[in-house]
């Protein structure tokens, strides 16, 4: 202690303040022997192991002492960072902080994450509790997801650029971002001027990245505000090579290669703009070229979700690369938009005057466009409530459009599991939790300060409910209405009981329907409000050639084959079960009936909801939307894929007697011996939104 006492300089009655309060601001521990008696139990990953698999491969860090976190310490390390957060703010604040009371908390959150009757978001189970969020303070790696608005490009330099530079750092802490296309006529494009070139050394950090991209757009926007830039050339000789580890983040590094390709795709494209304006087709073609770069070499995972208006024909034929040879035309015979135009998905804008029979044509061919409500988005809160517009400033949604957002905000969604709870009473009492979890998540920091003001004031989070259809299989909906609209309202009364302790505003929004993905496969349950394709199905999984993973699950007795598309990557087939109905038992409309429900009942956010339809359900998606435009904020079709349409779908349903046989060839997955970091997580992993 007399250490740290030299450190400071005052004497007398201020140095004992300043150690009194150098202590208090030490982190949140658990108590050791809590935390302890939970090590030697078995976690009740779901799904035959892949659960399991999914966690080892996507959240469990690598330790100082070369071994994986289990799931015990995983769990430890994400409930001390959250309580860590709530008693800096607490002690910054000057508000006094009660331990002992925070202890009996910290200790019932933690056994509810351990046995998963909810579970933080893939970004949190990552980040929270390391230096990402509590020594570099980059707070925006706790979110899911985001949205950032173009309409404001030819205010300034600074707002024409900002857009797509927020877009690559948010992309490459895995944040997810949606954007409109609303900037798209705003900016004239203007090739560098000869003589001013530049010369820019790239250094191996992401804030480097991010300033490379500004650089460049800066000399193509520049003299829309009279100001003269020059050609931009980078040196990228610091960047790392490719297949070194990349500390903090995880996974390896992808080299510069991909950075280099972004650069010179972005000059090819403004270079044949030059002396036009930036088009939608252009403004979309750069956000979707970042999304590349960022997802290059298999190293990060983010989404992201484009929203422009449904009258416009540009803006509709952007999955249409062959429509009168347009992008071939401006960006190069070279060059090829499919390349890049995958990363997002697009949807429209309508609203309760839009005519759907149009778009809906182009739906029932591959799922695009999807459909956002925005005078719903605005004017209400849950649908079953009168209007509120709360949400008036909202421009946007995030990628799998279950948030409603304004431009640069941020939300963090937290998912609980109601078929895992033993009782209506124990359901609300882990709403609690997982109300407060996300409601800490807004006390950080993040580096842009856009971002930290519309997160102070709005507070927006999403508690999700997830398993919806495992519910339903041993419930009633009446039953399922009295838990949604019971746990709304017990969601309300904590944000004012945390709201109030904490000192800051209640949440504009508290509740969504996310897709969920990774999240669920750990709980073992059905992903958001989503059927199963199959009572007995294959879920395959990538992972690397590579990977320390790939003996172990040979030895559990998986069926493991090569890649026919990645001839880096293995393919792993785990065996399913799921009770109840599932997609080939459900109508398109029922699905849509199930979405309009949640939203009514439980979701003042949005509610996520990808449809699948049979081929002769097309012609229905018009009509659906004609008679629930009053009802949704949001929604997405997708067409029913046929079984072995392709090979090594990550569906594919099996009979009973396969699935029993692919299970009596399991063995325990020992993963004792694994010893490497974790990849990020797929953003949101639904079929219609992941890169």
């Amino acid at each position: 202690m007399q250490n740290y006492l030299m450190c400071f300089p005052a004497p007398g009655n201020l140095l004992i303040s300043y150690f009194i309060k150098f202590i208090a601001m030490l982190s949140f521990k658990l108590d050791d022997d809590f935390v302890m008696s939970y090590a030697q139990i078995k976690p009740d990953f779901g799904f035959n192991g892949l659960g399991q698999l999914t966690y080892y491969r996507t959240y469990s860090r690598l330790k100082d002492d070369g071994r994986n976190e289990e799931w015990f310490e995983t769990v430890r390390r994400v409930v001390e960072g959250a309580y860590t957060i709530q008693k800096e703010h607490i002690l910054s604040n000057e508000l006094g902080w009660n331990n002992k009371k925070a202890q009996r908390s910290a200790q019932e959150m933690y056994d509810r994450i351990f046995t998963m009757k909810f579970l933080p978001p893939g970004r949190m189970l990552w980040a929270l509790g390391t230096p990402i969020i509590h020594q570099k303070k980059i707070g925006q790696a706790l979110f899911n997801c985001a949205f950032v608005s173009t309409e404001e490009m030819e205010k300034s330099i600074s707002d024409a650029v900002k857009p797509f530079a927020f877009m690559m750092d948010m992309s490459m802490v895995g944040v997810g971002v949606g954007f409109d296309v609303l900037g798209a006529g705003q900016i004239e494009i203007n090739k560098p001027t000869e003589g001013l070139e530049e010369l820019v050394v790239i250094p191996d950090t992401r804030e480097g990245w991010v300033a490379s991209l500004e650089k460049l757009l800066f000399s193509y926007f520049a003299k829309n505000f009279g100001i003269q830039s020059g050609p931009v050339k980078f040196d990228y000789h610091k960047i790392r090579k490719a297949g070194l580890p990349i500390k903090g983040f995880g996974g390896v590094s992808s080299g510069p290669q991909p950075l280099q390709d972004m650069h010179e795709r972005i000059s090819a494209l403004l270079d044949n703009l030059d002396g036009k304006n930036l088009s939608i087709t252009a403004l979309t073609d750069i956000m979707n070229l970042i999304g590349v770069c960022v997802v290059a070499g298999n190293v990060r995972r983010t989404a992201q979700i484009a929203l422009g208006h449904a009258e416009n024909a540009e803006y509709r034929r952007l999955k249409d690369y062959t429509w009168d040879n347009a992008s071939q035309q401006y960006i190069g015979s070279n060059a090829n938009r499919a390349m890049w135009g995958w990363a997002s998905n697009n949807s429209v804008l309508v609203n309760n005057e839009s005519e759907f029979s149009t778009l809906a044509a182009q739906t029932a061919i591959n799922g695009e466009p999807g459909y956002i409500f925005m005078d719903n988005i605005q004017a209400f809160s849950r649908m079953c409530d009168p209007a509120d517009y709360k949400d008036i400033k909202a421009r946007g949604t995030n990628p799998c459009g279950e948030q409603s957002l304004e431009s640069y905000e941020l939300c963090c969604l937290i998912e609980t599991f109601p078929s895992k709870a033993e009782s209506l009473d124990d359901y609300m009492r882990t709403l609690k939790f997982a109300y407060l979890l996300g409601k800490t998540a807004t006390l950080v920091n993040t580096t842009w300060h856009e971002t930290n003001r519309v997160q102070k004031r709005n507070r927006r989070i999403g508690t999700s409910v997830s398993g919806v259809t495992n519910f339903l299989h041993h419930h009633s909906l009446n039953t399922f209405k009295v838990w949604l609209e019971s746990g709304y309202k017990e969601i309300q009364r904590w944000d004012g009981i945390y709201s109030s302790w904490l000192c800051v505003p209640k949440s504009i929004k508290t509740t969504s329907v996310k897709p969920s993905g990774t999240v669920s496969l750990l709980a073992g349950v059905n992903p958001g409000c989503h059927f199963p394709e199959n009572n007995y199905y294959t879920r395959r999984v990538r992972i690397a050639k590579t990977s320390h993973l790939v003996p172990i699950l040979e030895k559990a007795g998986l069926n493991i084959e090569d890649d026919v598309v990645d001839a880096s990557s293995k393919v792993v087939s785990f065996p399913v079960h799921t009770e109840g109905r599932n997609l080939s038992d459900v109508s398109i409309w029922e699905q849509t009936a199930l979405a309009v429900f949640l939203q009514k009942y439980w979701s003042d956010n949005q509610v996520s909801c990808t449809v699948t339809f049979q081929p002769h359900e097309a012609k229905e998606i018009s009509t659906i939307l004609d008679y629930y435009r009053y009802d949704l904020k949001s929604i997405s079709f997708l067409p029913k894929l046929e079984a072995g349409i392709y090979a090594q779908m990550p569906y594919e349903a099996i009979s009973r007697e396969t699935y029993l046989e692919m299970k009596a060839n399991l063995k325990s997955i020992d993963f004792s011996a694994y010893d490497e970091d974790a990849v990020a997580e797929k953003f949101c992993s639904n079929d219609s939104c992941v890169i």
